[in-house]
């Protein structure tokens, strides 16, 4: 089991399955909004502690679909928390456990910052990844 949470604590929970996969986004909202790395976990494996009534959705203007979730109270980044998916990504910085994945993509690179050095073997791609 891996718990979770936002900074204040407030926000609780815990992934009843190591996350499917982790990948770094570089794209402007996400490198905003303090979710660069995220792990895909499945709706079913996540079970709330306490704190669900806490987390605000932020619903961007179109052309972008996807809300970012995080903290009433501190401002932490949740990623996609509250997806009725059945797989979605959440912010990695918020999980508290240790858990053994390695990054496995980069995407939107396009859009990272000049100052940010990737120094690792992960696929890259200008945008989404291709999937097969």
């Amino acid at each position: 089991m891996i718990s979770g949470s936002c900074c204040c604590g407030a926000v609780q929970f815990e992934l009843l399955a190591k996350p499917e996969m982790l990948g770094t986004c570089h794209c402007s909202r996400c490198r905003k909004l303090g979710a660069s790395a995220i792990v895909f976990v499945k709706k079913a494996d996540l079970k709330w502690i306490t704190g669900r009534e806490n987390v605000a959705l932020y619903q961007p203007d179109a052309p972008y679909k996807y809300g970012r979730c995080f903290c009433r109270t501190c401002g932490s980044s949740l990623g996609e928390i509250l997806s009725q998916e059945d797989s979605f990504p959440i912010a990695a910085n918020a999980l508290d456990t240790a858990f053994d994945l390695q990054n496995q993509f980069h995407e939107f690179t396009s859009e990272k910052p000049h100052w940010y050095e990737i120094c690792d073997q992960a696929p890259q791609s200008q945008g989404h990844p291709e999937t097969s």
